[in-house]
């Protein structure tokens, strides 16, 4: 009975689905953006740990301000370009402009931990959503390349499932919402504090993702020097909590 039932639930969502009525694209935009995705992002700061042990982040103000920076001047300014190239080269079915695309971002990474960070989540993003959502032209790409940063992986599943504005959204929104994480547990900050930090970086989200909807690979930079020296610095921090 209870077999039959979920199957009877199954059948009549698939038909909803391919009436039109939702778009099933969203749930897994949903699913693979959610922190329980099984990528690691709660074991990363980015270099907030150290940040707050010297004293740089010490309140929602300073935490939401060094988060901007990151996603406007830093990885989120980066990722978000590479996330959009990505996309833009599966939807195209450009297989060499997808291999140019992932060699740039292995080598796109000021520090050793913000690299591992990308590359260690990359892998795990591929390699869970092959199995679990199997994707002949993700696979393919991580067949040929050792490592796959996390928006170039991101940004060829989501190519055939979302659009691109939507899902760059949701993905720079998903980077902001680990770190505040980490900046919640680390500075330490309330529940609710945490959340006002993600309102505050509301605006900055959609700004960092028009920019890298336009940014130009060929003439892209980033300009955050302090998140990197926090970074280096975190490698050899004595007492630590995070990956990077």
């Amino acid at each position: 009975m209870a077999r039959s039932a979920t199957v009877t639930a199954i059948s009549t969502a698939k038909s909803i689905m391919t009436s039109g009525q939702t778009r099933p694209g969203l749930y897994r935009l949903l699913a693979w953006l959610s922190p329980a995705y099984p990528i690691g992002g709660f074991s990363y700061s980015h270099g907030i740990e150290w940040a707050v042990e010297d004293g740089l982040i010490r309140d929602r103000a300073t935490l939401a301000g060094w988060i901007g920076v990151i996603l406007t001047q830093g990885a989120g300014r980066i990722d978000g370009a590479l996330f959009a190239a990505a996309w833009r080269a599966a939807k195209a079915d450009d297989d060499a402009a997808l291999d140019e695309i992932s060699l740039l971002a292995a080598a796109w990474r000021g520090t050793a931990e913000t690299a591992l960070e990308s590359a260690a989540q990359g892998s795990a993003f591929a390699s869970t959503t092959i199995k679990a959502w199997p994707d002949a032209r993700l696979a393919a790409l991580a067949a040929r390349h050792d490592k796959l940063a996390l928006p170039v992986a991101a940004g060829v599943a989501f190519a055939a499932h979302a659009d691109l504005a939507d899902a760059l959204t949701g993905y720079l929104a998903g980077f902001a919402g680990n770190l505040v994480s980490a900046g919640v547990r680390l500075v330490p900050l309330g529940q609710t504090d945490g959340q006002l930090t993600l309102a505050d970086l509301e605006p900055v989200v959609a700004a960092a993702a028009e920019a890298a909807l336009a940014a130009d690979l060929d003439q892209l930079g980033s300009a955050a020097p302090m998140v990197d020296w926090a970074s280096m610095r975190h490698e050899t921090q004595y007492t630590r909590l995070f990956r990077s």
